[in-house]
């Protein structure tokens, strides 16, 4: 059990340094002028799924407070909003997949999961820009309600459903490898393209490329690698 839990805490601290390098690997930024886009959800959400919505939001919180004494200039405000949309995100997805009676720790469970973490947290996140933005920048909220529609919506659904995708892609083979170094309980089977898994890739990779061109050429997001 010893060698067990060492083992977990030690791939829960990877995911950690995964989340937060991704910060500096991926982005695309200046969305709007002051919006951001990066892939640490997706990679909060990945461990959330392998094991648990509590260690997903522990991570959450970790990486949100990195952020915000290294990379982020936003402060105390950036790092609620950063958390809240990682935790949110993270713990809808892995709740569903883990607990869901009919749906538990399946394809179906996983895609479930995730639409409900897109509409969690694009809803949770328009909450918190009502109330955090006019703080923040000294704006009404009647000004913050008028970028809803052209900007606010579109921007934190897309974030979400490209997040979203990136679990479909980076779970199953992550999963598989991590049961094959027994650091999670399941079957250490290789991993298989079978017709599921190939659709589930696929579908995955579009959304993730829709997503990106959406970001870029109709929201006029930066590219930002490396």
């Amino acid at each position: 059990m010893k060698k067990y839990d060492i083992r977990r805490y030690v791939v829960l601290a990877v995911f950690a340094a995964l989340a937060y390098a991704s910060l500096y690997v991926f982005r695309i930024s200046g969305i709007g002028g002051f919006l951001t886009f990066d892939v640490k959800d997706a990679i909060i959400t990945v461990c959330a799924m392998l094991f648990g919505p509590v260690s997903g939001v522990a991570i959450a919180l970790l990486v949100s407070l990195l952020e915000m004494v290294t990379v982020s200039g936003t402060g105390p405000w950036g790092f609620l909003m950063n958390f809240v949309s990682s935790a949110v995100f993270a713990a809808v997805g892995s709740a569903v997949y883990r607990y869901a009676p009919r749906f538990k720790k399946s394809i179906s469970g996983a895609v479930l999961g995730l639409v409900g973490s897109v509409l969690a947290a694009t809803f949770c996140m328009l909450l918190m820009n009502l109330w955090v933005t006019p703080i923040y920048y000294g704006i009404s909220v009647e000004a913050v309600k008028e970028m809803i529609l052209p900007l606010l919506f579109p921007f934190n659904l897309i974030k979400t459903a490209m997040n979203a995708a990136i679990v479909l892609v980076l779970y199953k083979p992550l999963s598989t490898a991590l049961k094959r170094a027994r650091v999670i309980e399941g079957s250490p089977e290789n991993f298989q393209f079978d017709k599921t898994t190939l659709i589930m890739l696929i579908s995955g990779a579009l959304i993730i490329i829709a997503c990106t061109v959406l970001l870029i050429f109709g929201l006029d997001g930066e590219f930002q690698l490396w």
